[in-house]
């Protein structure tokens, strides 16, 4: 069956807004507007757009503080402001691209996400702005990051993760060489330091960057910190919170990666590596079976969905499913309708997306049809990929042990492949930006 409700990252947003705000609200990251900027310069120029000293120090303000919260050491300052600075440049290249897109974010729905912040925080939203206020920070100023990184998410979904399926072939195939692969059954959570190589790198470039990963490698063998090490060295966007890859099969690793860590104990890391992307080391944190058996709850769902587009604004989406809703409020038929006006491949079905476990849909979704009864229709719903009305049908609790082997497979597989699209569309991204440095060397 063809579902584009699939969830495209393990990782929800609202974790990690969550986070943010926690680092942020203990921080004090931006300083409330009537303080004045006393001194400021331009560091670095991406495109048409200046990014400022005051920037820079904001991000290593947060970034330290997050540092402190996590327990790990902090690299030399100058290490951590040029790390910084190249995070702020690829933020910025890629909110450019967003803006010329036209990915945006509507007072409307920024307002929607601040609200779930709040409530994730139990706050109400006024409580949560005197929080905010009262720890130094803004609230205008953290409202505009907060759309940066939704804005962010959203254009990582339309470029990579909705561009990304995998085939029943791709399923068959990979679980048919499961029982020979090292870590097909297994999982194992992992940390990683990435020296990213440009991709059309001169062998000099090649050979500076190999240097940078070898004087990683040369701090861990004299026992150095793997978190600082991958604070101070790594290229990747996980570098300020240790290079921590979490928990992952080793069917949802690259083919390089699993073989380095085939005879790894817990504690040790790998050699360099080098892929595609640049040079690599592993660290294994910890390995864990996956043989539990799963007993889920199970929702007999259908929908009604309106995509957005250039033509069809959220607003226009939204009032048209209200009409809808209207109709079906007052006796009209669901799948009738479902196939008059849903915009998914599923309207032929009269909408019905059949029994869909835990996790197969995106967080929106799941979290409006867990709360409904059987019988009940929702209100519209927002998700990435429109707005939809949801009715559930039944509920069961099934035994997906069999069924488990294929959705893992499914997932993991579109999660590798989203992994290595992003780097691989955020590296070209970067490549083809105009970026001017302009710090002082020290």
């Amino acid at each position: 069956m063809n579902r584009p409700l699939i969830s495209a990252k393990s990782l929800l947003l609202g974790n990690v807004l969550l986070a943010f705000l926690t680092f942020l609200s203990s921080s004090g990251a931006f300083a409330a507007a009537s303080v004045p900027r006393l001194l400021d310069r331009i560091v670095a120029v991406v495109n048409n757009e200046a990014i400022t000293q005051y920037d820079l120090n904001d991000r290593v303000k947060l970034t330290t503080q997050q540092l402190k919260h996590q327990g790990t050491p902090l690299p030399p300052r100058e290490v951590l402001e040029k790390q910084l600075l190249e995070r702020l440049i690829t933020d910025r290249i890629q909110l450019q691209f967003a803006k010329e897109t036209g990915v945006r974010v509507d007072d409307a729905q920024l307002d929607k996400t601040l609200q779930r912040i709040a409530q994730q925080n139990n706050l109400s939203l006024e409580a949560f702005r005197a929080t905010l206020e009262k720890d130094g920070v803004s609230f205008a100023q953290f409202r505009e990051e907060i759309r940066n990184e939704v804005i962010l998410e959203r254009l990582r979904e339309r470029e990579v993760d909705n561009k990304t399926s995998v085939t029943e072939s791709e399923i068959d195939n990979h679980l048919s060489t499961r029982a020979t692969q090292l870590g097909g059954e297994e999982e194992f959570n992992l940390a990683h330091i990435l020296i990213r190589v440009p991709e059309q790198a001169s062998p000099e470039q090649v050979k500076e960057k190999l240097a940078r990963a070898e004087l990683a490698l040369n701090a861990l063998k004299a026992q150095a910190n793997f978190g600082q090490i991958a604070a101070t060295y790594s290229d990747a966007p996980d570098a300020m919170q240790g290079g921590q890859l979490g928990w992952r099969t080793g069917s949802r690793l690259p083919a390089l990666f699993t073989e380095a860590i085939q005879k790894l104990q817990p504690g040790d890391n790998t050699a360099i590596l080098r892929s595609p992307n640049g040079f690599h080391i592993l660290k294994l944190l910890d390995r864990r079976g996956k043989d539990t058996p799963m007993i889920v709850q199970q929702t007999h769902a259908r929908h009604i969905l309106i995509k957005t587009n250039e033509t069809v604004s959220e607003t226009d989406a939204k009032q048209r499913l209200l009409q809808v809703k209207e109709r079906l409020d007052n006796g009209g038929n669901f799948a009738e309708l479902a196939r008059q006006y849903s915009e998914d491949g599923s309207a032929s079905k009269g909408g019905d997306l059949g029994w869909l476990s835990p996790g197969t849909t995106v967080p929106e979704f799941e979290h409006a049809m867990d709360a409904l009864k059987p019988g009940q229709i929702s209100q519209p719903i927002h998700s990435p990929f429109g707005w939809h009305l949801i009715e559930v049908l039944e509920r069961r609790q099934e035994d997906v042990s069999k069924e488990r082997q294929r959705l893992m497979a499914r997932q993991e597989l579109r999660a590798r492949k989203i992994d290595e699209g992003y780097e691989s569309w955020l590296r070209q991204l970067r490549d083809q930006a105009y970026v001017e440095y302009r710090q002082e060397e020290k």
